[in-house]
């Protein structure tokens, strides 16, 4: 049997991936089997957010037992393809639908996208500053007073005086967005002291909700620094607001194109984005591509978190590469280590540090005992809405609210979350079973607007003003007609008829992915009862430090123990191109995760 006839009898591949073996097959009648098999699964690849395809591990992809080629003969009878190029070390003209590069089959326009993000990203690294640090010396030591007993804040925004590059990382609560307000606050004394233009600074980050948080955040950290005494017409040039990257780019309907690119570059002199991890490799490599010469990029996230929902995992990688010494992107990086988040209410650091480590022996030992103020282990349990009768009492709360600015504040303080989307646990069967509990209607019918339905937008609606991850609630308006309230907007809420609504789902509870970039009061993490592909130690480490004050973990130990033995890695060259005199090895290259 064919490997590819093989590949389609296990149910392996999509529609679109036999669509693409098609399409070759027409352009080159003579292309074999495993060339054709290679190529559709280049493009299952994509799907499950690795960039290409290594040909020494298909079993990262597909779990079946076929007759897999040996990667060396695999790579030969691809090269020989004219169905597949093979690439100089910088070469960028490449004629063909697929690119074999060191071990890896990628569909041309990811290898692009590697190609071209490893190249801005060095120019960005090579680029000096125009102002000098010299001359907010006092400001600095305001901002900083304990710069010389090893701040790494300090660290960060001396480094951002002298670099355009900058990689600020750290986990969750660990000062990032406070350590940004003051580097931008002595980017500002700077021009106001060179007697400039004031500075044109963007605030951006992958979902609306992260996004607003930067901005919170940003706000906040002002207020402190007006009452440290720094100068008010200083503050007042910081940014109020912050935009999802799509609008900061500027989405052209119908294309995946942006109105901002090389040629027409984004007109700032700073740009920040939050949330970096979460950036998947085609929209760093356009964001990169569109930032101008002159304007300093600030990356802001925490590597041990998922990575992007699409290909890639670019955060992790530009880290891997900037480890090391020969790297021109070695020193632009800065690794906050105090979390300032957790207080006495919630010590989650020791959980996190051993979830992180993929330590299941000290995770388990740690949640088994009373140890962690805030931390709450409910082995085996399996139905949230049995475990937590607390979760049912607040969703019904949040429908008595008359203002829907309350209301909508309310609906951060407890959230479900979810490992997997599907299954007797996943987010859309217990969304069922919360509305049909909350409404009265039938289990399965027709999702209802009653009061206090929480609802996740999936899309970005540039029309509404509504993106990809914004959280509302539906309360009745004035004539007691059933509205769904947002976030924003001169009073702070902005009201939508549900039919004018983009596409979205309920928001009861959630998966880990749709809550990265959010942050609760109350997080109850609910596992499945029985491993699965999708679960693995970045997936619990964001879902737990999801929490501020509170975490419900409900898990079984097998479960939880196999969870952390898994790396949510993904394929990518960006590593060995930012670092190209490093010579990785395939480990290295491919694995870059356990590098760190």
């Amino acid at each position: 049997m064919s490997l590819l006839r093989g590949l389609q009898q296990q149910g392996a591949l999509r529609p679109l991936d036999v669509a693409l073996t098609q399409s070759l097959k027409r352009l080159d009648d003579t292309a074999s089997d495993a060339v054709l098999a290679a190529a559709a699964l280049a493009s299952l690849a994509v799907s499950q957010g690795h960039a290409g395809f290594d040909l020494a591990q298909p079993q990262m992809l597909v779990e079946a037992a076929l007759a897999w080629p040996g990667a060396q003969a695999w790579a030969q009878e691809l090269a020989s393809s004219p169905l597949v190029v093979t690439p100089l070390e910088n070469s960028t003209s490449l004629p063909a639908p697929l690119v074999l590069e060191k071990g890896l089959l990628y569909l041309r326009r990811y290898r692009e996208y590697e190609y071209r993000l490893a190249q801005r990203l060095r120019q960005l690294a090579s680029a000096l500053p125009e102002q000098e640090a010299g001359a907010v010396a006092g400001l600095f030591a305001q901002l900083f007073p304990n710069a010389q007993h090893g701040d790494l804040q300090a660290c960060a925004a001396e480094l951002a005086l002298r670099k355009t590059l900058l990689l600020l990382t750290g986990g969750p609560g660990t000062g990032k967005t406070t350590t940004i307000a003051k580097l931008l606050v002595l980017r500002i004394a700077q021009a106001v002291h060179a007697k400039a233009a004031p500075l044109r600074i963007a605030l951006a980050a992958p979902t609306g909700r992260a996004a607003d948080r930067m901005a919170e955040s940003l706000q906040r950290a002002a207020l402190q620094m007006a009452e440290q005494g720094v100068d008010s017409s200083v503050l007042a040039q910081l940014p109020e607001r912050a935009s999802t990257l799509h609008r900061l780019l500027g989405v052209i309907p119908d294309t995946p194109q942006f109105r901002h690119h090389a040629s027409n570059p984004l007109p700032f002199d700073i740009i920040v984005v939050d949330e970096a991890s979460m950036v998947d490799l085609p929209l760093m490599s356009k964001l990169t591509e569109a930032v101008a010469e002159g304007c300093q990029l600030i990356l802001l996230g925490d590597a041990d978190q998922l990575p992007s929902v699409e290909a890639g995992d670019v955060l992790a990688a530009i880290l891997a590469a900037e480890s090391n010494d020969t790297c021109p992107l070695h020193g632009h990086r800065v690794q906050l280590q105090h979390s300032w988040r957790q207080g006495e209410s919630l010590q989650l650091a020791p959980l996190a540090e051993a979830v992180r480590q993929g330590d299941s022996a000290t995770a388990l030992a740690l949640l088994r005992s009373d140890e962690l103020a805030g931390v709450y282990f409910h082995e085996e349990a399996n139905d949230p809405l049995l475990a937590y009768p607390q979760l049912l009492e607040h969703w019904r709360a949040l429908a008595t609210f008359d203002d829907p600015r309350t209301a909508l504040r309310e609906t951060n303080r407890m959230r479900l979350l979810t490992a997997l989307r599907e299954g007797p646990q996943g987010s859309r069967n217990l969304n069922a079973r919360i509305e049909a509990k909350l409404s009265g209607a039938r289990l399965g019918s027709a999702p209802a607007w009653f009061p206090g339905r929480l609802l996740l937008v999936v899309e970005n609606s540039y029309r509404h003003g509504l993106f990809n991850g914004d959280v509302g609630i539906c309360l009745p308006d004035a004539t007691g007609a059933p509205c769904v309230w947002f976030s924003g907007g001169e009073d702070g809420v902005r009201r939508f008829h549900p039919a004018a609504l983009p596409a979205h789902e309920s928001a009861f509870a959630m998966t880990v992915h749709k809550a990265q970039g959010s942050e609760f009061d109350e997080v109850y993490l609910q596992l499945p009862q029985q491993d699965a592909r999708v679960l693995s130690r970045e997936l619990l480490y964001t879902g737990i430090t999801r929490a501020r004050r509170g975490l419900h973990l409900a898990a079984n130990a097998d479960v939880l123990t196999t969870a952390l033995m898994r790396h949510a890695s993904r394929v990518s060259g960006v590593a060995w191109r930012l670092a190209a005199e490093m010579h990785f090895g395939r480990t290295e290259t491919l694995e870059y995760r356990h590098e760190m």
